[in-house]
């Protein structure tokens, strides 16, 4: 079943998807993750559709209602996003008629709300209708029209449905129309159709939307989208993409857009623009990313800092950012077949991404932080807290349509190889130029390293199982021994295999401290506990009585103990980990928070325990802290 992004036969990419995939998620992680999207995070949303005036704006614009519109300009998102969740939810829910009748009652109604001319925008069909693109900096028409153009890929692919498809190619025909004109409007002040067009080009082979998506890309950065309070840097028209050297301004944004190039340089085989774009990823992995992945170090603006800039208890980290961030290192794996994309992809989902929704799946968080404070209730205005839904729902669809097509993420080809990427009980089946291929994973990750493959079907002759190594595993086996992998991070195994062969893979993990580069000036002298894939944090809630997390300190050579523990209650199945730590108390001098360099602290032995930072705050609003200071 093909995924979220097909390049073209023929296009600039080093990978592809494989060819006639089935990847089932068979248990695990995964498997828990899927089913609280099924079961909790997709009804609920589909319920505040109906509540925060989403569904009902579209009803008004259809001739169905009468009223005024509801919400934030771009409501219409929310809709699109949630069927392209419903859509991908369906692969792995056999006979869901709520998601079915959701799919065919949803395209229906925006068929009937589209105007005679494509155009479909019910805020300013309801509300302003005469303001039609005047206002591309804030407007979100295009952002709206691109989340729509990928709910209708979705649909088609994953059912094969098509009205929903026939509104995406109007609306397309009717963008074309409008925006292929260089005397016409400027630009969106968000992208997000330039991905969107591209991947309707794919399905449609419309070389029209292709065009549309190039030339969006390419008039960035020439002073089209408009004045903004925040400046041109924050709605990314200050240079041009082939010439810009970072990331900045709106991280939301910036990495749609950055997705969308990757896009088009892949179907025009343009390897400068895909250069440019692996340029800024570098950059920003280097100097603007979180320990979790996360991205965004100011809420106010919701934008990227300055390079090392990354506070951990001012950080905004935005959940849609993380979202996104996945979705450009995913396009640039299948570019450049490069395995660092992978290692910031599985960072990016364990730790910031996953750490964005309760473990019911029933609130999410908006930002999300690396420390919270005691008495952070006291804040006013401050967005990092879960909550259902939100004005400015972006997150919560973000999250249900990334969770219900992570399979897809899982494994890719080249020639006659089969990469995996990601680990989980999974069953994958597929055809390479040599035949059919069927393997069965099996594997407790990422909890325990171990991940046993088992060939169920292959063809005759030789082909390539690769197999990702993270940079985090110290010491790696394969069926026991110790093994190295290449430059990329793999194994290449290379065999005529048969059905019944079996591999196994262990990776190493050892827990570990990781400390900050030096030029992050708020994580000077600060240490974070990892194990495997996952940051960890200290939790209130798991400190003994007297320990107060803002007073922890770890020994830089601090022993740390693993415990298992197989369901903790309000997290479920996580790993603990211990260490021998001290709390660091200090007086106060003249009433101020300052000390003279000599001044006695007070130190007092304590135990320190961290859980998985994904699992944090499921069990009560209090403390927490992923750094913590250090004392050697």
């Amino acid at each position: 079943m093909d995924g979220p992004v097909l390049p073209s036969p023929g296009a600039l990419s080093a990978h592809r998807p494989p060819p006639d995939a089935g990847v089932r998620v068979t248990g695990g992680l995964f498997g828990r993750w899927l089913d609280v999207n099924r079961a909790g995070s997709i009804p609920l949303a589909l319920h505040h559709l109906e509540t925060s005036g989403a569904l009902g704006n579209l009803r008004i614009a259809a001739g169905l209602e009468s009223g005024s519109f509801r919400g934030p300009v771009y409501a219409d998102s929310d809709v699109h996003k949630m069927l392209e969740s419903a859509a991908w939810q369906l692969q792995h829910t056999e006979h869901d008629a709520g998601l079915s009748t959701f799919l065919d009652e949803g395209a229906r109604l925006l068929a009937r709300a589209q105007e005679d001319d494509g155009y479909l925008d019910s805020h300013y069909q309801v509300a302003e209708p005469e303001r039609r693109y005047a206002r591309l900096v804030d407007s979100h028409e295009l952002y709206c029209a691109g989340h729509l153009l990928q709910a209708a890929v979705a649909v088609h692919r994953t059912t094969g449905g098509t009205e929903l498809l026939t509104v995406a190619r109007r609306l397309a025909d009717h963008l074309c129309a409008v925006f292929l004109d260089d005397a016409g409007p400027g630009l969106d002040g968000h992208p997000e159709a330039e991905t969107a067009l591209v991947e309707l080009y794919r399905v449609t082979g419309d070389e029209r939307c292709l065009t549309l998506a190039t030339r969006l890309v390419e008039r960035r950065g020439h002073g089209l989208v408009g004045r903004h309070k925040h400046g041109t840097r924050h709605r990314l028209d200050h240079l041009p993409v082939r010439s810009a050297p970072s990331v900045t301004g709106h991280v939301v944004r910036a990495l749609y857009l950055e997705a969308g190039a990757v896009d088009v340089a892949v179907e025009t085989g343009d390897k400068e623009l895909l250069a440019a774009s692996a340029a800024r990823w570098t950059d920003m992995a280097a100097t603007r990313t979180s320990l979790t992945g996360g991205l965004g170090s100011r809420q106010v603006g919701e934008v990227f800092g300055e390079r090392y800039e990354l506070p951990p208890d001012l950080a905004y980290n935005e959940t849609c950012a993380s979202a996104a961030s996945i979705q450009w290192s995913w396009r640039l794996l299948l570019a450049t077949g490069e395995g660092r994309y992978a290692d910031l992809l599985e960072r990016t989902l364990y730790n910031a991404f996953a750490a964005a929704r309760s473990a019911d799946g029933r609130t999410y968080y908006k930002g999300n932080p690396l420390q919270r404070r005691p008495d952070h209730a006291e804040a006013v205005g401050d967005p990092r807290c879960r909550d259902e839904w939100f004005y400015s729902a972006c997150c919560p669809p973000s999250v249900t349509r990334l969770v219900a097509s992570l399979p897809h993420y899982a494994t890719t080809t080249a020639d006659d190889t089969l990469f995996l990427h990601l680990y989980a009980p999974m069953r994958i089946a597929c055809t390479l130029p040599t035949g059919q291929v069927a393997l069965r994973v099996e594997t407790e990750y990422p909890w325990d390293g171990t991940v046993r493959i088992t060939v169920e079907d292959a063809p005759d002759g030789d082909w390539t199982l690769a197999l990702r190594v993270p940079p985090w595993s110290a010491r790696t086996r394969l069926d026991g021994e110790p093994v190295a992998p290449d430059a990329q991070g793999r194994l290449l195994l290379r065999h005529a295999w048969r059905a019944g062969d079996e591999v196994v893979l262990d990776l190493d993990m050892t827990p570990r401290l990781t400390a900050a580069h030096p030029r992050i000036d708020a994580l000077r002298g600060s240490v974070a506990v990892e194990r495997g894939p996952l940051v960890y944090c200290f939790e209130q809630t798991d400190q003994p009585a007297g320990t107060d997390v803002d007073e922890l300190a770890l020994p830089a050579d601090a022993e740390l103990r693993v415990t298992h523990v197989p369901d903790l209650p309000g997290v479920g199945r996580t790993v603990r980990i211990e260490a021998d730590a001290e709390t660091v108390r200090a007086p106060h001098r003249d009433g101020l928070p300052y000390l003279s360099p000599d001044t006695p602290l007070e130190r007092r032995p304590a135990t320190a325990t961290a859980v998985p930072y994904f699992q944090w705050d499921n069990r009560g609003d209090g403390a927490m802290r992923v750094w913590v200071p250090v004392t050697y």
